[in-house]
Order: C-alpha cells, then sequence, then structure tokens
C-alpha cells in the first residue's frame, strides 16, 4: 500500500467537501508521528494497536475485544477522543484480516453519545437483517435503517447486496448530514453509494472505526465536520 501525499488526499475530497458545504477538516491521521493511538479511546485497549505493513504504519484492531456492549452491538471499536460532530465527510483506507465468511466486515461509527445510542455501519460480504447496512442502537439491539435489497419501498433509501473485501485496502467515505437524515457509505467508487439511510435520531455523537467482531487495519484518515459541543447532562 502506497500513503497518499496530504495534497492528493485533498484533492481527492473536493466533491465531497463542496457537497457538503465546505466543511473543514477537523482530524486527520496517517499513523506516522509517535503518540498517534493517544488519540483514540478503544473499547478494550488491549485489541489495538499501531502496526508497519509494507514500510507504513497503520492503525490495527489484531485481535478479539473483551468488551461487552449493553445492548446486541458491534465489540470491537476505537472512537476518536474529545471530538463531537454535526454534519461530517470521513474517507479513510479500510483492509479486512478476516477470512470469507458471510458476515465478514469492517465498520464506521458515528453519533456514538453512550454505549446504548449511536449509528454504525456494517460493510459485509452479503447483506442480510443483521449486516451490510446501517444500523441504529437506540436503548435496544442494534436495528437497520435500510430494507433487504429488491424490499425497498423507498428507492431513496437503499443497499447493495454486499462487497468482496479480499486482502486489499479500500477507499471509503461516509456522509452524515443532518438536516434531512442523510447517511451514505461509498466504497471505492466515490460516484456511487452502496448505502443509502436517512434518519434523525441522533444529531451529534463522536466517531470511530473498528468491526463487529471481526479484524482489520485503517489509515489515511481525513474527516471534515461541524463540531458541536454536547448537552449537559
Amino acid at each position: 500500500m502506497r500513503k497518499l501525499t496530504t495534497t492528493v488526499m485533498i484533492a481527492a475530497l473536493a466533491v465531497a467537501a463542496l457537497a457538503a458545504g465546505e466543511l473543514p477538516v477537523v482530524f486527520q491521521e496517517d499513523f506516522e508521528k509517535d503518540g498517534a493511538l493517544e488519540k483514540w479511546q478503544p473499547m478494550d485497549p488491549s485489541a489495538w494497536k499501531i502496526a508497519t505493513q509494507d514500510g507504513n504504519k497503520v492503525l490495527s484492531m489484531f485481535k478479539g475485544s473483551r468488551y461487552r456492549p449493553p445492548v446486541r452491538s458491534p465489540r470491537n471499536f476505537a472512537l476518536i477522543k474529545d471530538l463531537y460532530l454535526g454534519d461530517f465527510v470521513l474517507d479513510l483506507r479500510m483492509q479486512s484480516t478476516t477470512k470469507d465468511y458471510g458476515h465478514r466486515d469492517l465498520c464506521l461509527f458515528f453519533g456514538y453519545q453512550d454505549p446504548s445510542h449511536f449509528y454504525y455501519v456494517h460493510m459485509a460480504l452479503r447483506a442480510d437483517p443483521h449486516a451490510h447496512s446501517v444500523f441504529i442502537v437506540n436503548g435496544k439491539p442494534r436495528v437497520s435503517l435500510i430494507p433487504l435489497p429488491g424490499r425497498e419501498k423507498d428507492k431513496d433509501v437503499f443497499r447493495t447486496k454486499g462487497i468482496v473485501w479480499g486482502d486489499a485496502w479500500h477507499h471509503v467515505r461516509l456522509v452524515r448530514r443532518v438536516s434531512d437524515g442523510l447517511i451514505e457509505v461509498y466504497f471505492d467508487d466515490m460516484t456511487r453509494p452502496i448505502m443509502r439511510a436517512r434518519d434523525k435520531t441522533f444529531a451529534w455523537g463522536r466517531v470511530g472505526v473498528g468491526s463487529f467482531d471481526d479484524t482489520g487495519n485503517y489509515d489515511e484518515i481525513v474527516l471534515r465536520g461541524t463540531k458541536v459541543e454536547p448537552p449537559k447532562k
């Protein structure tokens, strides 16, 4: 894997930034400098490390997590510290390090408010009621926000039948727009989303990376967004 230069990455984000109203960069990380892991809050710190791959440093979720959530939801993820967003565009590189099976996945997390209230995107080999969709965790076990492929009543909300991880690195983009509840996910092809959902339940929250219960690597993270102050409890 070859790292992109900052100039190339910013140029690649131009279209998304424009669509999001020229959102500023609020977080950027390529894991090359010491202390990169300190910017993250893993649910199980023993499952995460900075690894070297082909001469590049990456964020590695290298083993299963001992974390057990209060309701049925992903077990292995890490959140960016001290950053709460409303609208955002997240671009990054992702690599699955698990063998193929139906639910082989990597996930992105957003709108995270506490262990029982957040959204996550589950990108898997095959779509079913519990895989390859946008999910909401709202005080109870996760629920898909998108019907199964072919069962959509609203063509504006959809997901593909699945994606192929293989051993390669993939460019993934997650777009969140709070005003109309838009959630879009792109996989390698930045002109056509693989998922689109609409939900306004959580208007703010933290952002992170992980998996339901698999392993994988992350790199070249560029996050543009609107910072918000969470309501005081």
